[in-house]
């Protein structure tokens, strides 16, 4: 089984969206503290566990609709896909992407990148033509 790389701690300024968004709690919490995100009920009590799958979906989805997007375009899974693709257009290799999302699979994981500029890359551009 591959082991994650847990995400490097930013060493940009505070608008880093990782700051932004957690306001320094990854770089504040031990991992013997459990999970990062983790369920919240109505009353306001923090679960135990981890956020689920579904839970991560709507705080994505009311995120983007605060952010005046049309919500069911966007999903937890877009989060996954954005990395993925934002790491190869920066030349990160394709194995380290991998150790970070967790595939398994090279076909899986290409899948996962999504082709954001056509000349990104591209070889005829590269030869002069």
């Amino acid at each position: 089984m591959t082991t994650k790389e847990p995400a490097p701690p930013s060493t940009a300024s505070s608008t880093t969206p990782t700051s932004s968004l957690l306001g320094g709690a990854c770089q504040r919490r031990a991992a013997s503290d459990g999970p990062l995100f983790r369920p919240v009920d109505r009353h306001g009590r923090i679960g135990p566990g981890r956020l689920s799958a579904a839970g991560a979906n709507r705080l994505v989805q009311r995120a983007v609709a605060r952010a005046g997007l049309p919500a069911g375009r966007y999903s937890a899974h877009s989060l996954r896909a954005g990395l993925a693709t934002s790491a190869a257009n920066a030349c990160v290799s394709e194995r380290a992407i991998m150790n970070q999302t967790g595939h398994r699979s090279l076909v899986v994981a290409r899948g996962y990148i999504r082709q954001g500029t056509l000349f990104v890359d591209n070889p005829a551009a590269q030869v002069g033509l």
